[in-house]
């Protein structure tokens, strides 16, 4: 049976305010055609009919023009599994200037596999608790000590109300920055009062873990007026462990209507408290974790 292919990505519109210079998107993907290397055998999605890696990369491009965005981190897409090969040339095609990239490894990586790495620009390592993949939280936690040695760090797509609290202190206790995707996944329903949000909270606080304002379309439906409370919470909680992602292209969107790069930037601006926390934001959070 054929997979379901992912969209062709959206037009930029316009951001109310262009980012401020040396901004970065800390959270895209980056995709390609048959021709541009083996998907893995365990996807659910394929990349969009006709579109290879220079058309991405093309559309890409234009996205950063359009937002005034200058640095880039690229994540890993389980569509291509542990070969990391398509997110290092995106990141070389980019400029190591201006990208860095996360890559995925198995729970079995060797210290070869993580020496890898740094050569082609891929800072940290990815774990999936939402989707699933081919890394574990068991996995992750016993390559740790692997990765600090290595100046490389965590990055976890997780959901709050369902695992901040279990793993709060674990993820404490971790030697390595610790990145939560997409507001921590929050669900929206329980408020900003809900143990497993507020179980986050401390950690943003005391520096534990980054997280990223990005992919408000996959927590909740436009306007995107339910998400102000989180991120208001996060801001507050701790400006300097908070990054914006535009989750560019959107793929596997499981029922979620997208929404375009400018109008995601929008949603963290209009949370946004002031110019000073837009700069840490945009600018000095990412330069500061991903070494620009």
């Amino acid at each position: 049976m054929a997979l379901p292919r992912s969209d062709p990505p959206l037009p930029a519109t316009a951001p109310a305010a262009r980012a401020p210079t040396g901004a970065c998107d800390t959270h895209i993907h980056m995709l390609g055609g048959p021709s541009d290397g083996p998907m893995w055998p365990a996807r659910v999605e394929e990349p969009a009919t006709d579109w290879d890696f220079d058309r991405y990369l093309a559309a890409y491009r234009a996205q950063m023009d359009r937002l005034g965005i200058t640095r880039t981190v690229v994540v890993q897409s389980i569509v291509y599994g542990t070969d990391n090969s398509i997110t290092a040339r995106a990141v070389a095609a980019l400029g190591r200037a201006h990208a860095r990239g996360i890559a995925l490894l198995p729970d079995e990586a060797t210290d070869a596999d993580l020496d890898a790495l740094m050569p082609q620009g891929l800072c940290g390592v990815r774990l999936n608790y939402v989707h699933g993949g081919v890394l574990t939280w068991d996995g992750v936690e016993a390559m740790a000590p692997r990765l600090a040695d290595r100046g490389l760090h965590v990055q976890m797509l997780l959901q709050a109300d369902r695992h901040i609290e279990d793993l709060a202190a674990r993820i404490a206790a971790m030697p390595v920055p610790v990145v939560l995707d997409h507001f921590a996944w929050p669900d929206i329903a329980r408020g900003i009062n809900d143990a497993g949000f507020r179980s986050l909270l401390p950690l943003v606080e005391a520096g534990h873990v980054h997280v990223k304002l990005s992919a408000p379309y996959r927590l909740t439906d436009a306007p995107f007026d339910a998400l102000d409370p989180f991120a208001k919470a996060l801001l507050d909680a701790n400006p300097a462990q908070c990054l914006w992602g535009s989750d560019w292209p959107q793929i596997m969107l499981g029922g979620a209507v997208r929404v375009d790069g400018g109008t995601a930037l929008d949603v963290f601006d209009r949370a946004c408290p002031d110019a000073a926390t837009r700069q840490a934001v945009l600018v000095d959070n990412p330069a500061r974790l991903y070494g620009f």
